[in-house]
């Protein structure tokens, strides 16, 4: 074997071994919720609206004391959708595929802000509304971590990887985005529709294992 295979080697083993002391990743429930361009949220609320913070979440966003009702094809609104803050260039609807079906819609796993082709929606605010050809998505499951964590967990941002859930229906989760920042906190963030198909809450740990 020679040197830079064995170095090779030995860097593998190490992070095989840093891997298998790290802790579980804690779990958050997203459930529907709505983002707002300025326009937008002007032409709902009224204009020169503030959004009111009322908790602080990760990377500087906020849930807004503010909610929405969101409408599909189907006359089947959904009511008091919470607005997260701060406002952001485009608006973006994410919902659940159960709730997808419940409007009507058929929206793509998406990552947060990939909004082309998405599905259309109606979004109903106190002083207006507003309906959109693309931004509605049902959001791709995803890690939020430091750049530390990410050394810690040897992944990088927006690698791909695989999470196993114990729990009394526990199971592997695919197709897991990892998103590094330094203003992330280590959390996976998934669905009521995963949640309560893997019977996770939050808080739980879930473990990557490639």
């Amino acid at each position: 074997m020679n040197q830079t295979a064995l170095i090779d080697l030995i860097s593998k083993k190490v992070l095989e071994q840093v891997k298998n002391t790290k802790g579980g990743i804690p779990v958050g429930v997203s459930a529907r919720h709505v983002h707002l361009s300025k326009e937008d949220l002007n032409k709902l609320f009224g204009e020169g609206y503030e959004l009111t913070p009322i908790k602080e979440l990760m990377g500087g966003q906020y849930a807004a004391k503010e909610t929405v009702t969101i409408v599909g094809t189907k006359l089947r609104p959904i009511e008091n959708v919470r607005v997260l803050g701060p406002i952001r260039p485009r608006t973006q609807v994410e919902v659940s595929k159960t709730d997808a079906v419940r409007l009507g819609l058929n929206p793509p796993v998406r990552e947060s802000g990939k909004l082309d082709g998405s599905a259309p929606i109606t979004i109903v605010g106190p002083k207006g509304a507003i309906s959109l050809d693309n931004g509605c998505i049902v959001a791709m499951r995803h890690i939020h971590m430091s750049p530390e964590d990410a050394i810690n967990y040897g992944v990088k941002d927006k690698q791909i990887v695989k999470v196993r859930v114990s729990s009394d229906r526990g199971g592997m989760l695919t197709n897991v985005l990892v998103r590094v920042h330094e203003s992330y906190t280590l959390q996976m963030h998934i669905d009521t529709d995963e949640a309560n198909a893997l019977s996770i809450k939050c808080n739980d740990s879930v473990e990557i294992i490639d």
